[in-house]
């Protein structure tokens, strides 16, 4: 029996971004057995709740879009879950989208990340003449191939420095997303967050499916 399988985007905000990715699946397991929301479980000695996430988020940073998917045991409208998990979700867990998705929609799958975070006027002068190098490199296509360039700048697929806040969007390589903090070594910006800036991930942008439009929940 094919059982229902639920997309879910949500905001890990506040204190909520010291938590690492294991603690963040206990959380959402007991949030969701709080909702009295029925999820199935695999099969063996050791059953788990199945529950998936595309993209694992390290420990420090916050984030206002990301992606998990759930299979229920029983059917349930998204706006009821919406409400159920709105309800009884902790401080820093935003519940923002919920979709129904359709039979056969293969699992989710990161096409790309979007980052962001402030900079302090006195590094923006070094920063924008980088992102200047950066556009003469991705001119010639060569010289982007470059393999002596760190796996940050390799997947680097857009840059921007606008208002004192840097955009950047990351896309998956072959061997996996490369971890945002490699890009901000190589832009000489490693040691913001220990002054107390904050990283934050903007948008997870997952790959389209090719199959029927999801039937959205309440955002």
């Amino acid at each position: 029996m094919d059982r229902p399988r639920v997309r879910i985007r949500f905001g890990k905000q506040g204190d909520l971004r010291w938590l690492g990715h294991r603690d963040l699946v206990r959380l959402w397991e007991r949030t969701c057995r709080r909702a009295g929301l029925r999820l199935a479980h695999s099969q063996g000695f050791h059953p788990k709740p199945k529950m998936s996430f595309p993209l694992a988020l390290a420990v420090g940073i916050l984030s206002v879009d990301e992606v998990m998917e759930i299979e229920l045991a029983e059917p349930c409208s998204p706006e009821a879950i919406w409400a159920q998990l709105t309800t009884h979700a902790p401080a820093g867990l935003q519940v923002k989208q919920v979709e129904l998705l359709p039979a056969g929609v293969p699992k989710a799958r990161v096409r790309a990340v979007h980052y962001q975070m402030a900079i302090p006027p006195d590094r923006q002068a070094q920063l924008t003449q980088w992102i200047a190098w950066w556009n003469a490199q991705r001119a010639d296509p060569l010289k982007q191939k470059d393999s002596g360039l760190s796996p940050g700048v390799r997947a680097l697929e857009a840059i921007r420095l606008e208002g004192g806040q840097l955009e950047f969007t990351l896309r998956p390589l072959p061997h996996g997303l490369p971890n945002p903090r490699d890009l901000l070594r190589q832009l000489g910006l490693a040691d913001l967050e220990a002054q107390g800036a904050v990283l934050i991930r903007s948008q997870v942008e997952l790959e389209p499916a090719n199959s029927a439009e999801s039937a959205r929940g309440r955002s």
